[in-house]
């Protein structure tokens, strides 16, 4: 009799794996969101980069980040999603930074080459008046 009863509850408890499977595998609205914002970081990422070359590996690999995170949540792997999400965006700041970084190291570079002039002329001005 025990054996019955047992046997009948054996559907129920598939019904109930399957779905906590189902539940398991399913991709948050907060992961999805997150997905979102790192698509928005990358593209930002993108316009202030732009044609750089500072930055352009970083660009890249947040891209590539960032199409692994929108596969993981097609295929409801949330988990691996939130990962590749914080990845892009991660990899879009650093992306900007670098971008960043060289275009004040060109400029600081600029500033330099000026100053250095400025020095030679006016090394050239204090010998010159002595002469005349």
């Amino acid at each position: 009799m025990r054996t019955a009863n047992f046997r009948a509850g054996l559907p129920i408890l598939g019904v109930l794996a399957a779905g906590v499977l189902v539940g398991c595998s399913s991709v948050s609205q907060v992961t999805k969101e997150r997905v979102a914002r790192s698509e928005q970081s990358y593209q930002q990422a993108q316009q202030s980069v732009g044609r750089s070359e500072a930055g352009a590996i970083e660009l890249q690999r947040a891209r590539d980040n960032l199409e692994q995170a929108k596969a993981a949540v097609n295929k409801g792997e949330g988990e691996k999603a939130e990962r590749y999400a914080q990845l892009t965006q991660l990899d879009a700041e650093l992306a900007v930074s670098k971008s960043q970084s060289a275009s004040a190291r060109k400029a600081a570079d600029e500033l330099t080459a000026s100053i250095q002039q400025l020095r030679q002329e006016a090394a050239r001005g204090t010998t010159a008046s002595p002469q005349q």
